[in-house]
């Protein structure tokens, strides 16, 4: 098991790092829109803007364990608000090639972390 840490994301709230590789696997904790640099929200209320920052953040994530968008397998998308689900799946849609998209699952939940309107977490295949 290896601990991923990386300044380009950001720190972690609680007990819990950022990602761990474990068996050929990476597992990310999900990520929010935080600015890595101040740890304020950006996009307050802007789905797609939250959206975006999510995806960099997990990408920064990804990067610093060797990983790209498409050695990712699995993702799962928390939502604030169901409705918002056609605006998040747009900005999504950029980072994935959908021929070999991930299995995804979304659900909308009562509250996420700080408030925010979207979380994103993964699995990915580690490059041999």
């Amino acid at each position: 098991m290896k601990v991923i840490n990386t300044a380009q994301a950001p720190a972690p709230v609680g007990p819990y790092n950022q990602a761990i590789a474990a068996n050929g696997f990476l597992f990310t904790a999900g990520q929010i829109a935080l600015d890595p640099q101040t740890m304020t929200i950006v996009g307050d209320g802007n789905v797609e803007a939250q959206a975006k920052q999510v995806l960099t953040n997990l990408g920064a994530v990804l990067q610093e364990a060797g990983c790209g968008w498409e050695n990712v397998v699995k993702t799962t998308v928390f939502l604030k608000d169901m409705n918002n689900f056609a605006a998040v799946n747009a900005i999504y849609g950029q980072y994935f090639d959908e021929a070999i998209a991930p299995a995804r699952s979304c659900v909308e939940v009562a509250r996420l972390p700080k408030d925010v309107l979207v979380e994103i977490d993964c699995i990915a295949v580690l490059p041999t």
